[in-house]
C-alpha cells in the first residue's frame, strides 16, 4: 500500500456513491492527485471539501491504478468567500480550470504556488481589480507549464522587440504595430500590463482575459467543456457588472 500525506488545494469536488465523494486536489510535490472521501457529502465534511480550501490530504492506495481513499483535515477555510459573487466566482473558475487542465500525478509546483498565490490575492483584495491581473497571469502560466505557452518576447513578422500590441490567435505569436498593418482585425490585442508588467485598468484586464480565454478554450479545454467553461463566462460577466 501506498500513502501520501500533504497539503493540497481542493480543486474539484464530485458525488460518488450515497455518501462519498471524489476528490481533486493539487499538492505541491505530486501535482494534481483523486480520491475517494468516503462521508465526504456528510454535514461533517461538506464545509472541508470546499474547491480553494487548503486541507492535510493523506492518499491510500494498493496499487497505482486504484482510485486513492483519501482522509483530510482542514489547514485552511476559503468558505466565507462563497456568499461574495465575485471572490467565488474568481475561486471557482480557478480551481475548476486546474482540475480539468492538469494531468494527475504530475508535479507542477509552479502551478501549485501561483494558483495559491491567486487563491490568495482573491481572499486578501478589498476590490476585483486586486486579484484580476493575477488570475490572467495565472492562466498564461498555466499555458506556458503544459507547453501552449504564448510567445511574447519578439514580433512574428519583424522580430522587434518593442511596440508588441497584438497576438495571432493562431500561432500565440506577439505582433507588432508594424507587422499588424492591414491585419488588425484579424488579431488579439496584447495589453501592456503582460509584457511590460505593473498594474493594469479594467480595459486591459478585459483584454488579457480575452486572450488567455481564446488559448484556454483552444489548447487547455480542446473539448469545450461547456460546464467548465460557463464557470468562466460566470465570472466575466460579473466582473463586468462590478465596473459598469
Amino acid at each position: 500500500m501506498t500513502t501520501l500525506s500533504a497539503p493540497a488545494i481542493v480543486c474539484a469536488v464530485r458525488p460518488h456513491g450515497e455518501h462519498g465523494a471524489i476528490v481533486r486536489a493539487l499538492t505541491e510535490e505530486a501535482g494534481l492527485l483523486a480520491g475517494y472521501v468516503q462521508g465526504g457529502r456528510s454535514s461533517r465534511l461538506r464545509p472541508l471539501l470546499i474547491p480553494g480550501n487548503v486541507v492535510r490530504a493523506t492518499f491510500r492506495a494498493r496499487t497505482a491504478e486504484q482510485l486513492a481513499s483519501l482522509a483530510v483535515e482542514l489547514e485552511h477555510s476559503r468558505a466565507p468567500l462563497l456568499s461574495e459573487p465575485l471572490p467565488a466566482a474568481a475561486i471557482d473558475w480557478a480551481c475548476a480550470l486546474t482540475a480539468a487542465a492538469l494531468p494527475e500525478g504530475a508535479p507542477y509546483p509552479a502551478i501549485h504556488s501561483a494558483l495559491a498565490a491567486v487563491l490568495d490575492a482573491v481572499e486578501a483584495a478589498p476590490a476585483a481589480r486586486g486579484w484580476a491581473v493575477a488570475l490572467v497571469r495565472y492562466e498564461l502560466l498555466l499555458l506556458g507549464e503544459l507547453g501552449f505557452g504564448l510567445d511574447l518576447t519578439e514580433c512574428a513578422v519583424t522580430a522587434v522587440r518593442a511596440g508588441l500590441v497584438y497576438v495571432s490567435p493562431r500561432t500565440g505569436r506577439a505582433v507588432s504595430v508594424e507587422g499588424a498593418a492591414g491585419h488588425e482585425h484579424k488579431l488579439l490585442p496584447l495589453p501592456a500590463f503582460l509584457t511590460q508588467g505593473g498594474e493594469a485598468g479594467w480595459p486591459d484586464i478585459f483584454a488579457g482575459l480575452a486572450l488567455t480565454g481564446h488559448f484556454v478554450r483552444q489548447s487547455l479545454l480542446p473539448e469545450r467543456r461547456v460546464d467548465i467553461l460557463a464557470a468562466r463566462e460566470r465570472l466575466i460577466e460579473r466582473l463586468k457588472r462590478a465596473v459598469a
